[in-house]
């Protein structure tokens, strides 16, 4: 699981797109925490301590602890939006999360194991459908990653998220459907020589 982040804040005084100008100004990013049944409050946090969390590569599937004038809320990204230019922050909502709370995450995939492929060492190639999962999480143990086993599969094979073995604490958010993640394609070497195979028969 990712590391829990922490942010400080301050309560934002005044709105409106003026207000925020001057706090961007002032090396500050607008924000807004919401949720969990109570009025939404806006913020703004320091713009280098956000992009630090940025960089982390996991901000979106990390709680974020929020501190506002000392007192603590737990939180979760929900959005960060850019300036289309600088690529610079200039705006976060943060969702707030109750106790025992679950979430639903955009987690990426990672595939282990490629030497134990068949199909993989035979040149086939690994067609990535999903990047990323969308599941239900224990608030407390999102997952920086799902690691998927290819051990085993071969040429034609699909991998379908009930192969998956998910982190305790996790299901996925779709659940009307077997969907394929992954699937193992012949090398285009392989296919055209098949391909000449096949046409040859023919002629025959």
């Amino acid at each position: 699981m990712s590391d829990l982040l922490t942010l400080s804040a301050e309560p934002r005084e005044r709105a409106g797109k003026g207000a925020s100008r001057a706090l961007r100004r002032e090396g500050r990013v607008p924000a807004v925490i919401y949720g969990d049944n109570k009025a939404p409050e806006a913020i703004h946090v320091e713009e280098k301590a956000l992009v630090k969390a940025l960089m982390t590569g996991h901000f979106g599937n990390s709680i974020v602890e929020v501190s506002i004038n000392g007192k603590a809320e737990r939180t979760l990204p929900k959005d960060v939006a850019f300036h289309p230019v600088s690529d610079r922050p200039i705006h976060v909502d943060f969702m707030r999360l109750a106790k025992d709370a679950t979430v639903h995450v955009d987690v990426p995939v990672s595939f282990a194991n490629e030497e134990a492929s068949p199909g993989l060492k035979r040149g086939g190639v690994l067609n990535i459908v999903r990047h990323e999962l969308e599941l239900v999480c224990d608030a407390t143990k999102i997952p920086d990653e799902i690691v998927i086993d290819v051990t085993g599969f071969d040429v034609g094979d699909s991998i379908h998220i009930s192969h998956v073995k998910l982190p305790a604490g996790s299901k996925s958010a779709i659940t009307d459907r077997d969907f394929t993640i992954a699937t193992i394609v012949a090398p285009s070497g392989l296919k055209s020589a098949e391909g000449d195979t096949t046409k040859t028969e023919g002629e025959a």
